[in-house]
Formats: C-alpha cells, sequence, structure tokens
C-alpha cells in the first residue's frame, strides 16, 4: 500500500478563489488566505486562536495554512500588487 504523495491535496471544499480577483479566500465566507496567515504569524496565533479570532472552523484554518504553503510565491505576489493597487487609490 505504498501509494504515491500527491504534490498538493485538494482543498477546494474550504478554499476557492472566484472572487476578489482570484485571489483565494475561504469558501463561502471570503476571508483571503493570506489574511489568515499573516495574521496567525504576526501574532503568533495557534490554530485554535486563529479560528476563534476569525470565527472559522480549524479545519479552515489548517485548509488556508497549507493552501499558503502549497502557493506561497503566487499568493505573497498577489498581495503585493493588490497592496500596491490600494495604495495608489488613496
Amino acid at each position: 500500500m505504498n501509494a504515491p504523495i500527491p504534490e498538493r491535496v485538494d482543498l477546494s471544499k474550504y478554499v476557492e478563489t472566484r472572487l476578489f480577483g482570484d485571489r483565494p479566500h475561504i469558501r463561502g465566507r471570503r476571508v483571503p488566505v493570506a489574511l489568515i496567515v499573516y495574521q496567525a504569524r504576526a501574532n503568533n496565533w495557534t490554530t485554535t486562536e486563529t479560528a476563534w479570532n476569525f470565527t472559522l472552523s480549524e479545519a479552515e484554518i489548517l485548509a488556508a495554512m497549507l493552501y499558503y504553503e502549497e502557493h506561497k510565491d503566487e499568493i505573497d505576489r498577489q498581495e503585493t500588487i493588490n497592496d500596491s493597487l490600494h495604495e495608489l487609490s488613496f
């Protein structure tokens, strides 16, 4: 039973990209994956604390964290662009 380990896990039950200009977010909640990860890291929150602060399930938080790790470069690039556009609008 040595099944191959997939390079990426299907997290579509928890994460979608159809809104926010294709920015990944929690399905049905519109909370960006990047926001979850960046806030959790900046505040040194546990999975439970992060779930509590975003009113999400721990499964949703873990899915966001894994999704971020699997798409880190793309998400960081999207967030840099989004931040630049946001600064220009002020």
